[in-house]
């Protein structure tokens, strides 16, 4: 077919959805659109997926220090605006992940509610070298070559099954799609916010956009992604929102 004709025939696809969504808007239905994306209903539950804030990490350390680190000074910065940035919403329940930088951020987010976070053991990030000893450096255990190729796999595969001594990539998702959905089903037309980690927010917000990659996309900290949920459909809302750590005086985006 030729260029001309897929033109014509795209905008013809279009000519005829705006037709649909004219009828149905007469006869008082929702539009496909407005069903799809939850726009024309009234009972929603809107998810918040925070990102925990910076964290201090020594990237020649060893593997054991990895799972669970503070937040750094910057980090405390960013906790602070998030939940200054939230204050302002009706948000019902705030939920965390066990590891105390997303604690930290949660409780930041939950004291402008009265909220103490709710921990879920399965919101903690993807274990990569899980099995590996934990008292070496991944640079001592597995070798500068075996590293460089785990590498090169990542940038272009983006799967964490390219680590080995590492929970899969399945039972990653398992307990992430269980967890949100079940978090879903306890809060119909509430907000929640669910302070976690970039792994897991990835994993959620792919399973909705029907992304290949374990990794979709790089979440800042303290980033705000919102998934609205209804009638067994799930609608991305936001992704990666970082507006609230521009202030007058500094940027203060990390990643």
């Amino acid at each position: 077919m030729s260029e001309l004709g897929t033109t014509d025939e795209a905008q013809a696809n279009l000519e005829a959805e705006a037709l649909l969504d004219e009828q149905a808007a007469r006869q008082g239905r929702p539009s496909a659109f407005d069903v799809a994306f939850l726009s024309s209903r009234e009972l929603v539950t809107e998810i918040l997926l925070i990102r925990h804030a910076h964290q201090v990490l020594d990237l020649a350390g060893p593997l054991g220090q990895f799972a669970d680190p503070p937040l750094s000074e910057l980090g405390e910065k960013q906790a602070k605006l998030v939940g200054a940035a939230l204050s302002t919403l009706k948000i019902d329940e705030v939920y965390s992940s066990p590891l105390q930088r997303a604690r930290k951020t949660a409780e930041a987010i939950g004291r402008h509610h009265r909220l103490e976070p709710v921990v879920m053991d399965d919101l903690k990030e993807i274990e990569v070298f899980r099995d590996a000893p934990q008292d070496k450096s991944s640079l001592e255990f597995l070798g500068r070559q075996a590293l460089a190729g785990m590498r090169h796999r990542f940038i272009y595969e983006r799967s964490w099954d390219v680590y080995p001594y590492s929970e899969s990539s399945a039972e990653f998702r398992r307990r992430v799609m269980n967890t949100m959905e079940g978090i879903i089903s306890s809060h119909a037309d509430q907000r929640v916010a669910v302070v976690c980690h970039g792994g897991v927010i990835n994993s959620y917000v792919g399973h909705v956009v029907g992304s290949k990659y374990d990794m979709l996309f790089r979440p800042a900290h303290t980033s705000i992604s919102i998934v609205a949920a209804g009638d067994g459909i799930r609608a991305l809302y936001a992704l990666n929102d970082v507006h609230h750590l521009n202030t007058e005086e500094h940027d203060l985006r990390s990643v």
